[in-house]
C-alpha cells in the first residue's frame, strides 16, 4: 500500500470518528479544542505533540500536531479548528498547507532526542 492511501485511510478514519466530538459553531476554547483533539487522538492511537492558537489567513484557529504510530511506520497529523467554532479538519503533516505543518517532525525528533537523553 503506497504512503498516500495510508494517508487516507488515517485521515478518513479520523474524520469518521470525530463525527460526535465537534462542538456547536459557537466560540472555541482552548479546553474545548484539547477534548475533541483528545478523543479524536484516542481512537486512532495517537499522541499529542503540541497544541496552539494562530492566526491564519486572517482567521483565528486552534492548532495541534500529534503523531500516530512510531520507528518508520509514524505520521504526523495536523488537527485545526476554526476559534470561531465549524469543522475540526484533520490532515497529515505532509499534506497540509499550514506553516505549522513543518513544526511537527521537528518538534517529534526534539522530544525523541531529550527522551534518548535522559
Amino acid at each position: 500500500m503506497d504512503a498516500q492511501l495510508d494517508d487516507e485511510i488515517l485521515e478518513n478514519s479520523l474524520a469518521e470518528s470525530l463525527a460526535d466530538l465537534v462542538p456547536d459553531p459557537k466560540t472555541v476554547s482552548e479546553d474545548e479544542f484539547v477534548e475533541v483533539v483528545g478523543g479524536a487522538l484516542e481512537a486512532v492511537g495517537g499522541t499529542l505533540l503540541f497544541k496552539m492558537c494562530v492566526q491564519n489567513q486572517g482567521e483565528g484557529q486552534h492548532v495541534a500536531a500529534a503523531s500516530v504510530g512510531d520507528g518508520g511506520n509514524r505520521q504526523f497529523l495536523l488537527l485545526t479548528l476554526p476559534t470561531g467554532g465549524g469543522a475540526l479538519k484533520v490532515e497529515t503533516a505532509s499534506k497540509s498547507t499550514n506553516p505549522v505543518a513543518g513544526i511537527a517532525a521537528a518538534y517529534a525528533g526534539l522530544m525523541d532526542a531529550f527522551k534518548a537523553a535522559a
